[in-house]
């Protein structure tokens, strides 16, 4: 589903704050993959799901999608194929829009749009039936401004709306780390519930080393712009977070530095 080839970023090349965030990745996705990634600060990490989804060009390289070839396409290009989450609650919605009026763009995502309601009555009944599977009581507020919800309900309607047309790809980017534990379960849940019910193919950055182990059917390690460790299967479910801060240090030869990782053992 989803393929890069050789791909590399360098940011401010040629000055003093040059930085290479991408030293020639190439990793190969098969349909319905759920994969976690982790890594120390400055691994990469956020850069390659930035890189997939046209945040900023690559340098080298190509990236494919579903036999598509993004590489050269911008954003907004890509959006109608990939759907994503980011780490702050605040981002995948507009606050001064409504519930239903939000889930009513997410709809229409890749479609063609002319004139009329934003959101019309043969639609709301649908988008009702969805938000009533987060069970967080929105399917009776849907008239209210996004802008009054928390920060986990927020989250949990950005996931739906990024997962309600069923995208190529799913990009999630640390989407539970600026929630307290309890909705973050609750957000990490209704995640897993969705990938695996619609079969998606996404790619989830974790600092949780528990997370990235349990959930999903693969987990890729970077560091300094690299994937230094590629496992799944039965190998994956058997790791212990031990064990991925042993493959750490065989792979880069230091040891692991990210206090928030450490903080999730």
């Amino acid at each position: 589903m989803l393929e890069i080839k050789h791909v590399s970023k360098t940011f401010n090349p040629n000055t003093i704050t040059e930085k290479k965030a991408l030293r020639n990745i190439s990793l190969k996705l098969d349909e319905g993959d759920f994969v976690t990634i982790i890594g120390g600060n400055g691994a990469g990490k956020s850069t390659l799901l930035n890189m997939i989804a046209g945040v900023y060009p690559i340098d080298c390289g190509r990236i494919l999608l579903d036999g598509v070839d993004l590489s050269l396409q911008p954003q907004h290009k890509r959006a109608g194929m990939i759907g994503r989450v980011f780490q702050d609650p605040m981002m995948g919605t507009a606050a001064d829009m409504e519930i239903q009026e939000n889930l009513a763009f997410a709809n229409r995502r890749g479609k063609k749009r002319g004139l009329g309601w934003g959101v019309r009555n043969d639609e709301k009944a649908d988008l009702k039936k969805a938000l009533a599977r987060l069970d967080l009581g929105l399917e009776e507020r849907m008239n209210a401004k996004v802008g009054l919800l928390s920060g986990g309900q927020r989250q949990a309607l950005t996931l739906l709306m990024a997962t309600m047309m069923k995208p190529k790809l799913l990009l999630l980017d640390e989407h539970t780390a600026a929630l307290d534990p309890k909705t973050a379960k609750k957000v990490l849940d209704l995640t897993q519930e969705i990938v695996e019910e619609s079969n998606l193919t996404a790619l989830m950055v974790t600092h949780n080393m528990k997370d990235a182990i349990t959930i999903g059917n693969r987990l890729i390690m970077m560091h300094e712009g690299r994937i230094i460790y590629d496992v799944k299967g039965e190998e994956k479910k058997n790791l212990t977070v031990e064990d991925l801060l042993k493959k750490f240090e065989q792979a880069s030869g230091e040891q692991f530095a990210n206090d928030r990782m450490m903080l999730s053992k």
